[in-house]
């Protein structure tokens, strides 16, 4: 086996090159194989072409006399005979003498030799040598051809092992088109300002450095998925209007030795030549989780590489103009000597944004969409709490794209209002048809839901109730909290357990049984139930107390709860404490339910003419009882 080395600054691994070798032996048999083929496709040609029957000259002298030839022709030595029936023979003549002599020789008679047609074809020097030097040279340059590729081939494979270290990072020019500066993120109001500080240090650096103050190193941009963190950061380099590499914390990793970290010295070696510049590391966490938990003992490719990421931010050979920004959804993973002063020490979270910022945010992307004059950004805004800024720029694009499927030349607010259905709960299912008995069940399921969720104050409103199949769901009811909350109280826990089973208590109570449609219910409800005793400390009698510690699995990557840190009859206790809440807020959905009988009726005939209630709809029908 042929091996070369990737050497680095301080690793050596070997190049395996078996594959690319594999690959020319099989591209070797291959040319063979095709050779096998031409040779055996052309003797099967020849052998089913015309049978040429071979004669004598006292032969042909006899045919000529018979007056059976029509015509000969003469190749040097070879003669081509057509006979006047159409058969063709071939024949040699006399090598040292001529042809009219050989047939008068042989008794031709003249007359009868005059009656043939006789041409004489003399073979250039050209067709002779090439037709010697074809069946040759044809084999040995198809091989020849392979060979040349193959070899080509396993050039440019083995070549790529010396640019494994190259940094893989994307380039943003200053001042180019794709420039993105604050005014084009809206919302994070104080994140924006957090970096203010950053912008100015690169674009006067001389200020701070006159002063003696250090900018911080690193900047960690930490959010949910979607509230803009990548943006964030390409808007300060807008800003500062300098260089901005942009890669992932996956690019840095291979599975050869050494590779992540020649990647990391590159891509800082390239950002320090054009500083003042900014770097950026999206999903640091791949490569930045706490060290010494992975198979190799502390020494794998990606802690390697994590290490020279802390070599480069904070060692010998720092360049104060080169600011490194990442961006994580999991800081509790990462490495301590990561958050350290020094390296990432200024920390700007990103949370979702409010109302006001939901409007700001929906009226950027809205810039390009053609909307119509009925469209209420604000309502929209609204109508979405708990969306991150990607899931905002969906919904527009959602509305416009639902708008160019109806033929409309222009975004209208129904369009938009359709899209956060779709975004939320999946898109319209009017193919799955319920049969009656279906329909009757999932309107008074939804209609349960809905008379609970009105008849309770801390419950959040309903706009809009709907037995039209979405996603998995055969119906569903839009509930949208009246303003955005950090802060839950245990009387909105209660009320919002009790709303969740107010379609099993109807069901229970019109129909005398239930179906399978409240699963999903039942999951939540026992997930929040389990929660508040568990984690909240909202239980009476097991009070403010936490049970149960979360143990975070490195090496597999993903949390799993495997620390059970309390005993049997607290055990007991708690299955027990939960079953009380569940029941509680069962019997409180179906007292309202009951009290309120004729009302749910009425909603459920509503529901299965109609099919959909919205907000207005559905609060007239309640004042009216």
């Amino acid at each position: 086996m042929i091996q070369c080395y990737l050497i680095g600054n301080l690793t050596m691994k070997k190049y395996n090159i078996q594959k690319p070798l594999r690959q020319f032996s099989s591209q070797i048999m291959w040319a063979f194989g095709i050779l096998f083929l031409v040779t055996v496709i052309y003797s099967l040609v020849v052998g089913v072409g015309e049978n040429i029957k071979t004669i004598t000259l006292s032969e042909l002298v006899a045919e000529i006399n018979a007056g059976s030839v029509e015509k000969i022709v003469v190749r040097e030595n070879a003669l081509d005979i057509t006979l006047k029936d159409g058969a063709r023979q071939s024949a040699e003549k006399e090598i040292e003498a001529g042809l009219s002599e050989t047939f008068k020789n042989y008794g031709v008679v003249s007359e009868k030799l005059s009656a043939v047609s006789l041409e004489v074809k003399s073979a250039s020097g050209f067709s002779f040598w090439l037709g010697m030097a074809l069946p040759i040279l044809a084999p040995i340059a198809i091989i020849a051809f392979f060979i040349w590729f193959s070899a080509r081939q396993l050039q440019r494979g083995s070549m790529q092992a010396f640019t494994f270290g190259q940094s893989k990072a994307r380039l943003v020019i200053p001042g180019g088109k794709e420039r993105i500066t604050f005014k084009d993120v809206a919302g994070v109001k104080e994140a924006k300002q957090e970096l203010e500080e950053v912008v100015d240090f690169l674009k006067n650096p001389k200020k701070f450095f006159d002063i003696g103050a250090r900018i911080p190193r690193g900047v960690l941009l930490m959010g949910a998925p979607g509230t803009g963190k990548t943006l964030l950061a390409r808007a300060v380099a807008g800003e500062a209007n300098v260089p901005f590499f942009h890669l992932s914390g996956s690019e840095f990793v291979e599975m050869f030795v050494g590779v992540g970290a020649a990647r990391t010295r590159d891509l800082f070696k390239q950002a320090k030549k054009t500083a003042p510049s900014i770097i950026f590391i999206d999903e640091i966490d791949a490569i930045g989780r706490l060290r010494g938990a992975g198979m190799g003992g502390g020494h794998d490719e990606r802690e390697q590489t994590l290490n020279q990421i802390l070599v480069e931010m904070d060692g010998f050979d720092t360049d104060e103009r080169v600011i490194v920004f990442a961006a994580t959804n999991r800081p509790d993973v990462l490495d301590p000597a990561l958050l350290r002063p020094g390296r990432f020490d200024r920390r700007v979270i990103l949370d979702l944004p409010d109302v006001n910022d939901r409007e700001a945010i929906l009226t950027i992307h809205s810039k390009n969409k053609n909307l119509a004059e009925d469209v209420a950004v604000r309502r929209v805004a609204e109508r979405t709490p708990g969306f991150s800024g990607a899931d905002l720029a969906n919904i527009i694009n959602e509305g416009a794209i639902l708008a160019a499927r109806k033929n409309q030349k222009q975004v209208h607010q129904i369009d938009l209002l359709d899209s956060i259905e779709k975004v939320l709960l999946g898109p319209e299912r009017k193919s799955h048809l319920l049969s009656s008995k279906e329909k009757e069940i999932a309107a008074y399921h939804e209609g349960g839901h809905a008379l609970v969720s009105a008849s309770l104050s801390n419950a959040d409103p309903v706009h809009k109730i709907s037995i039209v199949s979405r996603g998995r769901a055969a119906g569903y009811t839009l509930k949208i909290p009246a303003e955005d909350r950090k802060m839950f109280t245990h009387s909105h826990f209660l009320d919002e357990l009790a709303v969740a089973l107010g379609g099993y208590a109807s069901e229970k109570i019109v129909f005398g049984e239930l179906t399978t449609g409240a699963s999903d219910d039942l999951q939540k409800v026992t997930d929040l139930a389990r929660n508040l005793v568990m984690r909240y400390g909202m239980s009476e009698k097991l009070g403010p107390i936490v049970f149960g510690e979360r143990e975070e699995a490195v090496f597999l990557r993903k949390e799993i709860v495997s620390q059970k840190n309390y005993s049997e009859e607290t055990a007991r206790l708690i299955d027990d404490e939960i079953k009380s809440i569940i029941d509680g807020a069962y019997k409180k959905a179906r007292e309202i339910l009951t009290k309120r009988r004729a009302l749910l009726d009425k909603l459920a005939k509503v529901l299965i003419e109609k099919e959909t209630i919205e907000k207005e709809e559905f609060e007239t029908i309640i004042a009216s009882a």
